[in-house]
């Protein structure tokens, strides 16, 4: 692998690992609506970091259905992902503006994290050990 591509992977892996740390430490705080936000932030950039590894180009989206899309034809073992995708694609946009409901319950953000982590951890997996963190 080439070490441009190599590095752009690793540095979506890095913002990934970020997203879920700061996931992390904003559900211990009781920050519940940005801690959801970050579960999805870590999703997106894992899918991306494995699409820049596989070389398949993709547009500027939150949408992360629509993302593993692109990874199950190269690995089929992606499609055990889809609802982890559905439930955190909202979190993209949904309680990060006021409206009808503030934030998710704590149970809904526990739920998330683990998620979201379960999925970044797939990802991480598949890819060779040289670029993971």
């Amino acid at each position: 692998m080439k070490k441009a591509k190599a590095k752009e992977v690793k540095q979506w892996l890095i913002k990934s690992q970020r997203d879920l740390d700061l996931a992390r430490l904003l559900l211990k705080g009781g920050y519940l609506d940005t801690a959801v936000y970050h579960c999805q932030q870590a999703v997106e950039k894992a899918i991306k970091a494995y699409l820049t590894y596989r070389d398949v180009p993709f547009e500027k989206t939150h949408n992360l259905v629509a993302l593993l899309a692109f990874c199950v034809p190269l690995e089929p073992s992606f499609g055990q992902w889809r609802e982890t995708t559905e439930i955190l694609t909202p979190y993209a946009t949904e309680f990060r503006y006021p409206g009808d409901v503030l934030e998710p319950e704590a149970s809904e953000a526990e739920e998330a994290l683990a998620r979201a982590e379960a999925l970044v951890n797939f990802i991480v997996q598949l890819l060779p050990p040289e670029i993971r963190l």
